[in-house]
């Protein structure tokens, strides 16, 4: 965060998104800091979220949900798979991904700079609740 003030609170913010291994929206994040550090408001959690957004650190995510996650910048590899029944997003990578937009970039003269792909259906806990089992 070179040329930009760095607080105690900024650092503690991104040290949780960090340890989160994922994502994870603001008021998880508000609910982690304050037991860390009570006098953190709700308020500069979303600031703080902006401007690491704005600065590159950490990316910004709606995957179909209401809520934003946030997470340490990824790759463009980079890519979720969403459960409908409990909300879960589980990251993956695929070269697959970067070898689409590098044909979409050749064939098109285009210039791609984001590149968002998840999937949504249940994950392994969900499935057996929802799907039924042919027998």
């Amino acid at each position: 965060m070179k040329g930009h003030h760095v607080t105690a609170q900024r650092q503690l913010l991104l040290q949780i998104i960090h340890d989160a291994c994922g994502h994870i929206d603001a008021r998880e994040l508000h609910r982690r800091a304050t037991r860390l550090h009570d006098s953190i408001s709700l308020a500069t959690v979303y600031r703080s979220l902006h401007f690491f957004t704005e600065l590159g650190l950490v990316d910004e995510r709606r995957l179909g949900q209401i809520r934003c996650h946030y997470e340490i910048k990824q790759t463009p590899e980079h890519q979720y798979l969403v459960c409908r029944g409990c909300g879960k997003i589980i990251g993956f990578e695929s070269p697959l991904i970067r070898k689409l937009v590098d044909k979409v970039q050749h064939n098109h003269r285009f210039i791609v700079t984001k590149a968002e792909l998840y999937l949504e259906g249940y994950c392994e806990q969900c499935k057996e609740k929802t799907v039924p089992i042919d027998s």
